[in-house]
C-alpha cells in the first residue's frame, strides 16, 4: 500500500470535511428561506458549529489518541455521512443545527489525525510537504466543494446539496479503507502533555497566528454571498465564481507553498503568504462596490489562507515532534476559534449594516497575525 494513495486519501478526507464544515456559508440564502429564519441565523450554523469544534478538536484528540489511526479515522467520516444524509430531510432549523453540531463534534478529530497519520507514513524530512498535500483538502472544498455548494442550493434546494456532501462522504470512506495502512498508533496524548504546551511560548504564538489569520478571514468568508448581494447586486453565479476564486487560489498558494518551503523556509513562506493576505483585505477594503477590486481582495485572500495554514501545521511539528498529536489538535481548535470569532463578528456586522467596516476588521486581524509571526522568528527558528 503506497504513501501515495494514503496522502491522496486522506487529502480527499480533508476534503470532505472542509466542504462539510464551511457548506452553510455557501448556501445561506437557500437555507434561509427554506427553514424560515434570518441570513443571520443561518449564519450560526457556522458559527456554533464552530465552537463546538474548537473545545472538540483536543479533547476528542486525547479521548481517541489510542485508537488505530484507519479505524478512527473511517469511522469519522462515516458519522459525517450519515449527518449530511439525516441533514438533507431536517423538518426545521432546530433539527438542523442539532444534526451540525453533533456531526462537527465527531468531525474535528479527523484534520488533526490526518495530519498526524501522514506523518507517521513518510519520512520525516518529507513531512512538510506531505501535510502541506495533505491539506489541499481544504483548498479543493474551496475551489470546488464551496461553488458545488452554491450551484446545487440555488438550483436544485438545499436538501439535495445535502445529499451530494453524504454521496462525497461515502466516497471518502471507501478511500480511506483501502488507501491507509492499518496498525497505526501514535504516541498517546496524555495530561502532561497538555502542560507541556502550555508553558511553550513558542507554540502559544504559533497558536496565536491561526487563531487570528482565520479570524480575519471568518469575518467576510462567512458572509461573502449576502455581502457580494449587498454590495454589488451579484446573483449564485458571482457568487460562487468568487468561492471558486478563493479556492482556486488556495490551491495553488498551497502548492506553491509544498514546492518552495524546503527551500525558503517554513518562516518566510508563512511571511509571504500572511502579507499576501494583509494585502487582499486592504484592497477588498478600499474597493468596496467594484466587482473587480473585490475580486482580486478575495484572490489574494485565498492564495495565502491554505498555505498560511500548511506553514502553521509544519513548524508546529517541527517545533515539538513528540507533541506533534497534540499540537495539531489545538492548531486546528484555534482554526476553529478563529472561525467562530470571525463569523460571530460579520454577522454582528452584517445584521447592523455595517458592511464597507467588514474588510478593515478583516485587515486588522491579518496585521495583528504578521506582528505575532515576527515574534515566532525568534522563539522558534524555524
Amino acid at each position: 500500500m503506497s504513501a501515495r494513495l494514503a496522502k491522496f486519501a486522506l487529502m480527499f478526507g480533508n476534503f470532505v470535511i472542509g466542504v462539510a464544515i464551511l457548506a452553510p456559508a455557501g448556501m445561506l440564502a437557500e437555507l434561509a428561506q427554506g427553514l424560515a429564519v434570518t441570513i443571520r441565523d443561518a449564519g450560526l450554523l457556522v458559527t456554533f458549529g464552530a465552537v463546538v469544534l474548537c473545545f472538540g478538536s483536543p479533547l476528542v484528540t486525547w479521548a481517541t489518541s489510542g485508537i488505530e489511526r484507519r479505524t478512527l479515522l473511517s469511522a469519522t467520516i462515516a458519522v459525517v455521512a450519515v449527518g449530511h444524509a439525516a441533514s438533507a430531510f431536517a423538518p426545521n432549523y432546530g433539527t438542523l443545527l442539532t444534526l451540525r453540531l453533533v456531526m462537527v463534534a465527531v468531525a474535528a478529530i479527523y484534520t488533526p489525525q490526518a495530519a498526524s497519520t501522514i506523518a507517521l507514513i513518510v519520512p520525516e524530512k518529507e513531512r512538510p510537504s506531505a501535510i502541506a498535500f495533505v491539506f489541499l483538502g481544504w483548498s479543493l472544498a474551496l475551489a470546488a466543494g464551496l461553488p458545488l455548494i452554491t450551484f446545487l442550493a440555488a438550483h436544485l434546494g438545499w436538501r439535495a446539496a445535502y445529499g451530494v456532501l453524504a454521496a462525497l462522504a461515502a466516497a471518502s470512506l471507501l478511500l480511506l479503507v483501502l488507501g491507509v495502512p492499518g496498525r497505526l498508533a501514535g504516541a498517546a496524548v496524555s495530561l502532561r502533555s497538555w502542560g507541556r504546551i502550555v508553558r511553550n511560548g513558542s507554540i502559544i504564538l504559533l497558536l496565536l497566528i491561526t487563531a487570528l489569520m482565520t479570524s480575519a478571514l471568518f469575518v467576510i468568508f462567512t458572509y461573502l454571498g449576502p455581502l457580494l448581494h449587498k454590495l454589488v447586486d451579484a446573483g449564485p453565479r458571482t457568487i460562487g465564481t468568487f468561492f471558486a476564486l478563493f479556492g482556486v487560489a488556495g490551491f495553488v498558494g498551497n502548492l506553491l507553498a509544498t514546492r518552495v518551503v524546503t527551500r525558503l523556509g517554513a518562516f518566510a513562506t508563512s511571511a509571504a503568504v500572511i502579507l499576501s493576505m494583509f494585502l487582499g483585505a486592504l484592497v477588498w477594503s478600499l474597493g468596496v462596490g467594484v466587482l473587480a477590486a473585490m475580486a482580486v481582495g478575495i484572490l489574494l485572500q485565498g492564495f495565502g489562507f491554505a498555505a498560511a495554514n500548511s506553514m502553521q501545521q509544519a513548524r508546529l511539528v517541527a517545533a515539538a515532534p513528540e507533541l506533534s498529536s497534540a499540537t495539531v489538535a489545538l492548531n486546528t481548535s484555534s482554526i476553529y476559534v478563529g472561525q467562530a470569532l470571525g463569523s460571530a463578528l460579520g454577522g454582528f456586522l452584517f445584521e447592523h449594516e455595517h458592511v464597507v467596516a467588514v474588510g478593515y476588521a478583516t485587515a486588522a486581524f491579518f496585521g495583528a497575525a504578521l506582528a505575532a509571526l515576527a515574534l515566532t522568528r525568534r522563539r522558534t527558528g524555524v
